[in-house]
């Protein structure tokens, strides 16, 4: 198997990248400002590193054309930057089409607004945010472009915590420490997923011929503010220092209840996607 994997250098791509190199796979990831580490799992060979720009046009078919891989996992996120997000995704579809590569493309739960609460793999996007319609445009493009490709949707992505936790976890020690302002909001519920369940999955459906849309979410829902204490928790931190609030109250636009059904995803990837409640319970 021989896999690129897009965004390498960040949370999720890093994931990716250490769980494909322990399997034996010929690896090969991106970065846009600094490469990831070089170095494998004990007794594996280590990834090669690409510089890519998705913004630039060609860039895309140019690292194809070096590493010549069989699936490629798009797992790059470049926020609101549409330029990146949108546009980057749409190149990256069109550069695997042309090359016969399988693709899987990370999608987010940010394309809803959370107007119904739970959303299964057949519902439509309604972004409500400039990232959300980016994602949104996204994957519309991807599974109009390349029908051959996975369209995975996620949400808020949980670590092991410590500086290489995800933005969350990181939020949470700064705001326990109270080196950050801010809040974690009470009533901006999502279903956390385990970042180490998250690339299991993603690696399942890369070397499967499963086209569509998928769901790769946790078992559980949480408030922002819900999971902060159960990070807290975990990390040894006192909860009842973070301190709460409601986005229904601030001027930030956002969907507010958005649960992603991942049940009828589950039937097909051996993967078991945990809940919150189960990944961060303290032994």
């Amino acid at each position: 198997m021989k896999i690129l994997i897009i965004g390498g250098s960040g949370f999720l791509g890093t994931e990716l990248v250490r769980r494909a190199t322990a399997a034996g796979w010929e690896t090969a990831a991106t970065y846009c400002s600094r490469p990831g580490s070089a170095t494998g799992a004990a007794g594996a060979v280590g990834a090669s590193w690409h510089r890519l720009d998705l913004r630039s046009p060609g860039h895309i078919d140019e690292v194809l054309a070096a590493v010549a891989p069989s699936a490629v996992i798009n797992a790059t996120s470049g926020g609101s930057d549409w330029v990146v997000t949108a546009d980057g995704s749409i190149r990256v579809a069109m550069a695997a089409a042309r090359r016969g590569c399988r693709l899987v493309h990370v999608s987010s739960d940010a394309v809803f607004s959370g107007s119904r609460i739970h959303y299964d793999e057949t519902c439509l996007p309604d972004p409500v945010t400039p990232y959300g319609a980016a994602k949104a445009s996204a994957e519309t493009a991807v599974r109009l472009l390349a029908p051959s490709a996975a369209v995975a949707r996620t949400s808020l992505i949980i670590g092991h915590g410590g500086s290489d936790g995800s933005v969350h976890e990181r939020l949470v020690h700064a705001l326990a420490a109270g080196t950050h302002d801010g809040v974690l909001f009470t009533d901006d519920v999502r279903c956390p997923v385990h970042v180490e369940d998250l690339a299991s999955a993603l690696l399942e459906l890369a070397v499967s011929d499963r086209a569509g849309m998928f769901h790769l979410a946790g078992a559980d829902a949480l408030s922002r503010h819900e999971l902060g204490v159960l990070i807290a928790r975990r990390d040894g931190l006192d909860a009842a220092r973070l301190p709460a609030g409601r986005r229904s109250d601030t001027p930030m636009p956002s969907a507010l209840d958005v649960r992603l059904d991942s049940r009828a995803t589950q039937e097909h990837v051996r993967t078991r996607l945990r809940g919150a409640g189960e990944f961060l319970r303290v032994h």
